[in-house]
């Protein structure tokens, strides 16, 4: 299979390449980026572009299963309308792209409380992204809904106090939909997706990606 990533250089997106190099159903991986991940491999190909402008490369996005793994925090976008550009602007363009060109399957990382209705603007924007590519109508559509996700290092003082408060209501019973992932974790369930779900549309939460 020939996979196709945007969000590589992110947490989940490091772990996931890797991941797929190593795994030899994977035959090619092809990751759009801003700046070069340092990796070399002969499976590897690498695209450093303006992913804000995708249709200039839509000849590139052409494959078996396409990974979206973007996302960033409001506080690095700067404000909601630059985050809205990267986290639903970019993945539905990637969408509708890889679609066009004759991808099967589309996995995407969502969130655990993503609705569309949602009074909240980033559950709302994530719900809005998921139902925008389910009407695209992939042959295999994968919707990965993980709570809280650990990352090795990470510097963000909000994340690492959300982990603690969450880890601290797990241990009495207490919202364990959201209960923090390893992203290396979360990687490999995503990598292993396409190869063993049914086509169709799969949301897969958090106890679900821990049995899969």
């Amino acid at each position: 299979m020939k996979a196709l990533i945007i969000g590589a250089t992110g947490s989940t997106g490091k772990h996931l390449v890797q991941q797929l190099l190593t795994d030899s159903e994977y035959t090619a991986v092809v990751v759009f980026v801003r700046k070069p991940t340092g990796l070399k491999d002969a499976k590897l190909t690498e695209h450093v572009i303006d992913l804000s402008n995708l249709a200039q490369h839509k000849h590139l996005i052409a494959g078996d299963v396409a990974f979206s793994c973007l996302g960033t925090t409001l506080k690095a976008a700067g404000s909601k309308e630059n985050q809205w550009k990267i986290d639903f602007d970019i993945p539905a363009a990637f969408a509708r792209i890889a679609k066009a060109n004759g991808v099967n399957a589309f996995v995407l990382v969502s969130s655990a409380d993503a609705a569309a209705t949602s009074k909240l603007f980033y559950s709302r924007m994530k719900g809005q992204l998921e139902e925008l590519i389910h009407a695209l109508h992939f042959k295999q559509y994968v919707i990965f809904k993980p709570g809280l996700l650990l990352r090795e290092g990470s510097d963000r003082l909000a994340e690492k106090i959300g982990v603690r408060v969450i880890g601290w209501f797990n241990a009495i019973g207490l919202f364990n939909k959201f209960k923090p992932l390893p992203t290396q974790l979360l990687a490999e369930k995503l990598a292993k997706a396409p190869k063993m779900l049914p086509p169709g549309v799969t949301t897969i939460k958090l106890q679900k990606i821990m049995e899969l």
